[in-house]
C-alpha cells in the first residue's frame, strides 16, 4: 500500500497508516507467561484457601494417621512442612518480582503510546485552531465587505444626484440662457 504525501490540509502527527488493534498482542516468553499466572493466582483467595486446606491436610495426616504412615513428625515441628512452605516463599518473591518488571515493561510502553497519542491530538488541536483562526479571518473580510441594503441604497442615490448633474449642465455668464437665441452669421436677430 503506497502512502499518499500528506498535503498543507492534514494535520501534523497523521498519516495515513491504517490505526492497528489497541488491544495488547500476547507475549511470546513462555516462562514470562508462567510466572506472572503464578503471580496473579497466589494473590488469590482460593490459593490462601488451598494453602491452608493443603497445611490442615499434610498436619492431620501427621498427627491422625497410624506411625508408620506418617511422613513428617509432629516431634520435630513438622520440618519438612516448613521447609516446604518456605521453598515456596522462596519461589514466590521472585517470581513476583519478575511479574512486576513484565508489568513495568509494559507500563512504559503503554506510557510511550500514551504520550504519542497526545502529541498527536495536540497537532490535531493545534491544526483546528489555526483553521478556526483562518475561518474567522476569512468571516471577517466577508462581513466588512458585505453591503447591506440600506448602504446601497444611499449609495445609489448618491450616485443618481451625480449623474442628474452632469445630466443638467449650469448656465454660466459665458454661455447664454436656455431662452436666449444665437445670432445667425450675416444677419440680424
Amino acid at each position: 500500500m503506497a502512502r499518499s504525501p500528506r498535503g498543507l490540509d492534514a494535520p501534523r502527527g497523521r498519516s495515513s497508516m491504517p490505526i492497528r488493534s489497541r488491544t495488547p498482542q500476547p507475549s511470546r516468553d513462555r516462562f514470562g507467561r508462567a510466572t506472572e499466572w503464578i503471580a496473579r493466582n497466589m494473590g488469590t483467595p482460593w490459593f490462601l484457601v488451598a494453602l491452608t486446606l493443603f497445611c490442615v491436610a499434610w498436619i492431620a495426616w501427621n498427627t491422625a494417621a497410624p506411625e508408620n504412615l506418617r511422613f513428617d513428625s509432629a516431634a520435630n515441628g513438622f520440618t519438612a512442612l516448613t521447609l516446604m512452605l518456605s521453598l515456596q516463599a522462596s519461589y514466590a518473591a521472585p517470581l513476583i518480582l519478575l511479574a512486576q518488571n513484565r508489568q513495568d515493561d509494559r507500563d512504559r510502553v503503554q506510557i510511550e503510546q500514551d504520550r504519542q497519542r497526545a502529541e498527536r491530538n495536540l497537532a490535531d488541536t493545534e491544526y483546528l485552531a489555526r483553521e478556526i483562526v483562518a475561518l474567522r479571518i476569512a468571516l471577517t473580510e466577508v462581513t466588512s465587505e458585505v453591503v447591506t441594503r440600506d448602504t446601497l441604497r444611499a449609495e445609489l442615490k448618491s450616485l443618481l444626484r451625480k449623474l442628474d448633474e452632469r445630466a443638467e449642465p449650469q448656465p454660466t455668464e459665458a454661455e447664454p440662457s436656455a431662452g436666449a437665441t444665437l445670432p445667425r452669421e450675416g444677419g440680424s436677430v
